[in-house]
């Protein structure tokens, strides 16, 4: 039995407590939680999860979690926010370089992309014939 929480299918071998965090916004800690709240064994699988469980965990997340594309959403109007009030943090999103003060001169190949070695500048002198 395929378990469904907030659009995520959980893969039912793993423990409930490892299956959870794939749920986009929800990590370690938050199951930590979720499970205290819901009063479930963070041992037990997920293909051992009765209904009422699920249904139990469902609904924790859903009052009290933003999760997978309402997270998305607020995280991507923050980002456009910051651009369109031109602050520092906005300009380097808009710039594609790193926005929390790292270094740019030597690293930053993951924001920056594939590196583009500069020629000499010269071109090539006529052969003699």
């Amino acid at each position: 039995m395929a378990v469904r929480l907030s659009g995520v299918i959980l893969d039912s071998e793993k423990r409930i407590q490892s299956a959870l965090p794939k749920i986009f916004g929800i990590g370690y800690k938050n199951v930590d939680k979720i499970l205290t709240k819901a009063k479930i064994n963070p041992d037990k699988r997920v293909k051992n999860l009765d209904d009422d469980e699920i249904e139990k965990i469902r609904i924790i997340i859903d009052n009290d979690y933003r999760v997978e594309n309402d997270l998305k959403m607020d995280i991507s109007q923050n980002i456009r926010l910051l651009k369109d009030i031109q602050s520092y943090r906005g300009t380097r999103h808009n710039k594609g370089l790193p926005v929390r003060g790292q270094r740019t001169k030597t690293n930053a190949r993951t924001k920056r992309g594939k590196k583009v070695t500069v020629g000499s500048g010269r071109k090539k002198s006529a052969e003699k014939t």
